[in-house]
């Protein structure tokens, strides 16, 4: 793997920076229960591409280990900043959700239309740790959240390539692939990050209240923590990312940039 956990210095957390900041708690907490989880999903795609021992020997050799690796560094940074925060207890409630949401049945129908599916994940998660990265001061968390949406860039090349070569076989219309798209899209927000928000807000309410502190509404602390991601979002890598295995001309991929640029501030500024 390009890293590994060895290589983040949490001695040289900065907690003062970043210890009363509740949105980024709850957004680097969240990101560490979903990528923690994400060998569930893993066991789908490999039952899915079984047959394909390129794509298969690359989501078990390299994919897989790599997103828990960021599950794992994400889990110590909340460990080493928020000491008091139940990960095993939250997770585990988190888990047993998240769980049944990972299914076959969830897959698109053909392997093409999956893996553009996986673009848009990927496009996804390279932008929500770009705007983790612009949003915060705190050095390590800055160090770890670039080392992740890297990692995450190169997920979005790899699977945009498996892309390209089940689409020759598939030939798949640009309508079709289009609504691929759009269904992961929607999907993003309603499952894994809500999921893994609502859980990490509850367990945050508790704590305060085996405190004595009066609980903030989670309605306001799930608002914050989206708005935080919103306002430091790259929109124009997001629609590039996320139009990319539509194979546009590159005029007229300059022709729907800026629309579906400002179609997408829209979205994540409601």
């Amino acid at each position: 793997m390009p890293w590994s956990l060895a290589d983040i210095d949490f001695s040289a957390v900065e907690p003062e920076r970043v210890r009363d900041d509740e949105a980024m708690f709850l957004l680097v907490c969240s990101a560490s229960f979903v990528e923690s989880g994400s060998d569930t999903y893993t066991g789908n795609l490999l039952e899915r591409f079984r047959h394909d021992d390129e794509v298969a020997g690359w989501l078990r050799e390299h994919w897989e280990p790599e997103e828990l690796q960021h599950g794992r560094a994400l889990r110590a940074y909340v460990r080493h900043v928020w000491p008091e925060f139940d990960w095993d207890a939250a997770y585990a409630e988190f888990f047993a959700e998240y769980a049944r949401l990972c299914t076959m049945e969830d897959l698109e129908p053909t392997c093409a239309r999956e893996l553009a599916a996986r673009c848009i994940v990927e496009m996804g998660t390279t932008t929500y740790y770009q705007a983790l990265n612009a949003s915060t001061t705190e050095p390590v968390l800055r160090d770890l959240t670039w080392r992740i949406r890297s990692d995450e860039v190169r997920h979005y090349k790899h699977f945009h390539a498996f892309f390209q070569k089940y689409q020759r076989r598939e030939r798949l219309g640009r309508g079709v692939v289009l609504a691929s798209l759009v269904r992961r899209a929607l999907d993003l927000r309603r499952e894994d990050t809500s999921v893994a928000l609502r859980h990490v807000v509850a367990w945050h309410r508790r704590g305060e209240l085996s405190r004595g502190a009066p609980p903030a509404s989670s309605a306001r602390l799930v608002k914050q923590a989206y708005r935080r991601v919103s306002d430091h979002l790259p929109i124009e890598l997001a629609v590039r990312m996320a139009i990319k295995p539509l194979r546009l001309s590159p005029g007229l991929q300059r022709f729907v940039m800026r629309p579906l640029a400002v179609l997408g501030a829209g979205i994540v500024h409601p």
